[in-house]
């Protein structure tokens, strides 16, 4: 209304900035203060008192990212404009806490001169300078410690690594995971992109999050998932989609920070992309892997169980973008004793949902469900354009050759009847959409996974590694409306107390209840055509 000049917005961007702050993304709050400093100094005169709230908040954010001698002469600044407009004990309270952040200051400065006299070793933040701090510095905290009581009270540590943007289920997994954060089952310490360009796909999964609550959650640029140098893969489009520099450029750093702040078997690793990024961890971080890691989530599948004495990855999609990665994690995994999970396609084929559920999620008018339904024929569109190329196009990418037309249309149309013309656009031919990625992350909870899943399980080494779906015939389902119901009220509930709302979206023709009832009929039909 007034601007992005007007004293109000710098406000705004100061409030902001607080709450950047408040959950650790210090690299934002310097941002928006410095934003906010700069439209201050030019609508009122360089020491109006009004900028000393400011300037202590931009103190405080200097100090907690490691800057102390700025932040000392930013403090100092405070005082110097408080003297020129106020008597003495006028906002006394104001000036005592700034001189006591300068004292203080000039204590640990003091002491890390020291430090460097007498050659002890240098502390982390030696160098005032932001471009010389170490990445946990600059974006965000050192992680603190986790307890076994963390743990009980906060839900199981979970790192993520997705390939979002490619399509909308790595989206829909994240609004998935927030729900579950909330009911403190699952605790997401970090979210590492992968596959190129993995810098925008980490754009992507920082607006998701924030705009799904957890902006505390940190994200990570991982590596290029298994592409070639110079090719780059589709990153959808979102308004929501921003950078930041709270975005740690080294995803692995990242992953291995959260690891070592929690108790030993603790954390489960759910990987929705390639697994180039996951190989990567066990070759260089081995030890740290083993002592903190309890089990490994898998979207993806394996070879037969009877097949070999153990598990081998097939050629689904996330396997397939990096095949060699892939084999190396299932064998050093099952070497190394570390227990794996593996969500199959079947699994997924077993559960579809209705594109009418996209429908009614962005009835919530929240930006995140706007673009995934927005997406999600996007998405199909662009599928469809690769199955109907011949299976040696190069532009099929890393579609493996199974993906044909009538796979297409078993898989999401629901029949094997290939019409004689093929439409340009198969949006309005789709009868359902399978969720691989939401399923993942639902399986992390043990109560949803005895509840809702059979598994299968392979013994190596002792160690049980578990197969949910292993065929048409066994999707390892064991109520698909149970389930989709499970699934679907996540969705909604994620949503509506994002944007607290507690009530059904305003507009919305059926409870979510009502949609299970349409849902059955396509899931009767799968079922009758697997019998057949």
């Amino acid at each position: 209304i007034f601007g992005t000049s007007h004293p109000a917005y710098a406000h705004a961007l100061s409030v902001l900035a607080s709450c950047y702050h408040a959950v650790g993304r210090f690299g934002d709050a310097c941002d928006y203060l410095e934003k906010c400093l700069g439209i201050c100094e030019v609508v009122f005169h360089m020491n109006h008192a009004n900028i000393i709230p400011n300037l202590m908040n931009y103190g405080n954010v200097l100090r907690s990212m490691g800057d102390l001698t700025k932040a000392r002469t930013v403090f100092q600044r405070a005082i110097n404009i408080h003297l020129f407009n106020f008597k003495e004990g006028q906002q006394a309270g104001q000036v005592e806490n700034c001189r006591a952040e300068v004292e203080d200051l000039n204590d640990k400065i003091d002491e890390m001169d020291s430090s460097l006299v007498t050659g002890a070793s240098c502390s982390a933040f030696s160098s005032p300078t932001k471009s010389s701090l170490p990445d946990a510095s600059v974006h965000g905290p050192l992680m603190k410690q986790m307890t076994p009581a963390d743990i009980k009270s906060n839900g199981t540590p979970v790192i993520v690594f997705t390939d979002i943007g490619r399509d909308v289920d790595d989206e829909m997994a994240l609004v998935l995971l927030s729900a579950l954060k909330r009911k403190h089952l699952l605790n997401p310490i970090a979210v590492i992109t992968t596959l190129s360009p993995q810098k925008d796909r980490a754009h992507l999964a920082r607006g998701s999050l924030d705009t799904m609550g957890m902006a505390d959650v940190p994200v990570g640029v991982g590596g290029r998932g298994g592409v070639a140098d110079g090719v780059s893969l589709e990153v959808y489009e979102a308004s929501h989609s921003m950078s930041s520099p709270s975005i740690c450029e080294c995803g692995m750093a990242l992953a291995c920070q959260a690891l070592e702040s929690v108790p030993p078997k603790s954390a489960q690793i759910v990987c929705l992309a390639s697994l180039s990024d996951m190989a990567f961890l066990i070759e260089e971080h081995r030890e740290l892997f083993i002592s903190k890691v309890k089990e490994v989530v898998v979207m993806g599948g394996v070879m037969p169980l009877d097949s070999s004495e153990t598990l081998i990855p097939d050629t689904a999609y996330n396997n397939n973008c990096d095949l060699a990665a892939a084999r190396y994690v299932y064998r050093r995994c099952q070497e190394l004793g570390v227990p794996t999970v593996t969500l199959s396609r079947w699994a997924a084929y077993g559960c579809p949902i209705r594109p009418k559920l996209m429908d009614e999620l962005a009835k919530t008018k929240h930006m995140v469900a706007a673009n995934i339904r927005r997406m999600s024929k996007h998405s199909l569109d662009q599928l469809w354009n690769k199955v109907i190329l011949p299976p040696e196009d190069p532009r099929r990418e890393k579609l493996p050759a199974r993906c044909d037309v009538r796979w297409f249309y078993k898989t999401f149309c629901g029949t094997d009847q290939i019409p004689k013309e093929l439409p340009p656009s198969i949006w309005t031919q789709v009868e359902k959409l399978n969720m691989y990625d939401p399923l993942a992350v639902l399986i992390c909870v043990p109560s949803y996974r005895s509840l809702h899943f059979s598994c299968k399980s392979k013994i190596v080494k002792g160690v049980s590694h578990l197969v949910i779906g292993t065929s048409e015939n066994d999707t390892g389902v064991n109520n698909q409306i149970s389930l989709y119901k499970e699934y679907s009220h996540l969705f909604i509930e994620a949503l509506q107390i994002s944007l607290h709302e507690p009530e059904m979206p305003v507009g919305s023709e059926k409870e979510p209840d009502m949609l299970i009832e349409e849902t059955t009929k396509i899931l009767n039909v799968n079922t009758r055509n697997r019998a057949a």
